[in-house]
C-alpha cells in the first residue's frame, strides 16, 4: 500500500505567513504540520510515499528530504497549479501504479493517527473509504449523506444547503478504481477536478464506498485559529523535560518542555509550553499553549496562546496572545509620542482624560 500526500495550495488563509513560507510546513508544537502526517502514515507501515508538490517545492524538498529520517520513501509528483484533490491523483498515476493508497492532505491533523483506518482497509478492501467528522459549518466542507444502514448515498462539495453535518476529513483510502473515477469526472464551477465528484461516480457505479465517523480531533490547519487550537491539543499530551538551562530567578510551573541549548532567566513559563533549541527568555512571562521556536529572544515581555516562529524576538511588550508570528519578527513598543490636550471649557465643566 502506498500514500499520497498532498502539499502544494498557496496557503490563503495564513497569510501573511505564507507569503514566505509552505503552510504545510508551519509549525506545531515546534514540529511542522505536515510531518505529523508523514509520521502517521508511517505508523500504518506505509514506506512508500509520493508528496505532490507546487510553488513551495523546494522548501518541502528541504524540510522532508528523502524522507529517511521519517522512516519513509519519498517521491515528488510536481503539480503545475492546484486543480483540485482528483487531479492530484490524476497526475499520481504512474507512482500510485495499481497499488492501493491512503490520500493525506498534508495541512490535516488527525489525532490518534491512521493506524486503525488502514488496517479496516486493508482488512475489509472496500473500493473507496472516506473518514467523516461532524461539524457546526459543513457549508465549509465535502459533505457525506449517509443511508439508514450508514452507506455513503451522496456527497457534495461545499453545499449552500448541506443535507448533513458530516465533513469529509482529509484522508481518504482508494482502490485503483479510483482512477477511472477521476478520468471519468469533468472540472467543476471552481475549475478543479473535486474528489468528491470522482467518489460520487463510484457511487453511482455501485461500487463499494465506506465510511468511518471519528468523533476524535481533527482539524485542517488552514487558518490561524485553526492553527493555534491544533497547538493547544498537542501541547496537552507534552512529554515535560528541561534540556536547557534555567536560573535559580525562574519558576516553571506544569507540563514545560525547555530545549537543549535554550536559556530561561528571571521568568516565568507556566506550561503546556515548550521552548525551542538556543531560545533566551528573559524578565518575561510565557503562558499555556505557547510554542516559542529555535533562536528566539523573549525579553521583558508576556506571551500566551501563540506560536513563536524561529529567529524572532519580543522585547519589552506588556501582552502578546492569541498570535502566530513568522520568522525574522521583531515586535517592540512603539515610541511614546509626545501628547497634549488643547481644550476649550465651558464654565462648571467636568472633564476625564486618560494619562
Amino acid at each position: 500500500m502506498k500514500a499520497l500526500v498532498l502539499s502544494g495550495g498557496s496557503g490563503t488563509r495564513l497569510r501573511p505567513i505564507t507569503h514566505t513560507s509552505a503552510k504545510q510546513l508551519v509549525p506545531v508544537a515546534n514540529k511542522p504540520v505536515l510531518f505529523y502526517g508523514l509520521e502517521a502514515i508511517a505508523d500504518a507501515g506505509i514506506t512508500d510515499v509520493g508528496i505532490i508538490v507546487g510553488d513551495t517545492a523546494e522548501e518541502i524538498r528541504e524540510a522532508v528530504g528523502d524522507g529517511s529520517k521519517l522512516g519513509i520513501n519519498v517521491t515528488y509528483i510536481p503539480q503545475d497549479q492546484p486543480l483540485g484533490l482528483a487531479h492530484a491523483v490524476l497526475i499520481a498515476r504512474e507512482f500510485l501504479d495499481d497499488d492501493n493508497f491512503v490520500m493525506y492532505l498534508g495541512d490535516n491533523f488527525v489525532v490518534g493517527g491512521i493506524t486503525g483506518l488502514v488496517d479496516e482497509f486493508r482488512a475489509e478492501r472496500p473500493d473507496a473509504q472516506i473518514l467523516l467528522t461532524r461539524v457546526p459549518n459543513p457549508t465549509s466542507f465535502g459533505v457525506a449523506e449517509l443511508d439508514k444502514s450508514g452507506r455513503v448515498k451522496s456527497l457534495e462539495e461545499k453545499p449552500k444547503q448541506p443535507k448533513s453535518d458530516l465533513a469529509l476529513v482529509g484522508v481518504y483510502l482508494f482502490t485503483p478504481t479510483i482512477h477511472e473515477a477521476v478520468r471519468s469526472i469533468e472540472p467543476s464551477w471552481r475549475g478543479e477536478l473535486e474528489i468528491t465528484h470522482a467518489i460520487q461516480w463510484l457511487i453511482d457505479q455501485d461500487k463499494d464506498v465506506r465510511s468511518t465517523t471519528i468523533s476524535g480531533y481533527w482539524k485542517d490547519t488552514g487558518n490561524v485559529a485553526d492553527m493555534l487550537e491544533v497547538n493547544r491539543s498537542v501541547l496537552e499530551t507534552l512529554e515535560p523535560g528541561i534540556e536547557g538551562t534555567v536560573d535559580e530567578d525562574s519558576e516553571i510551573i506544569g507540563r514545560v518542555r525547555i530545549d537543549a541549548g535554550a536559556e530561561v532567566r528571571g521568568s516565568r513559563i507556566v506550561g503546556p509550553a515548550v521552548i525551542g533549541p538556543r531560545s533566551v527568555i528573559s524578565d518575561s512571562y510565557i503562558g499555556p499553549f505557547t510554542s516559542i521556536s529555535e533562536d528566539c529572544r523573549i525579553d521583558d515581555s508576556e506571551v500566551e496562546y501563540s506560536i513563536v516562529l524561529r529567529d524572532s524576538s519580543i522585547t519589552g511588550v506588556r501582552r502578546v496572545e492569541t498570535s502566530l508570528i513568522g520568522r525574522n519578527v521583531q515586535v517592540t513598543p512603539s515610541p511614546r509620542n509626545p501628547a497634549a490636550h488643547r481644550l476649550v471649557l465651558g464654565d462648571h465643566s467636568k472633564v476625564q482624560i486618560s494619562s
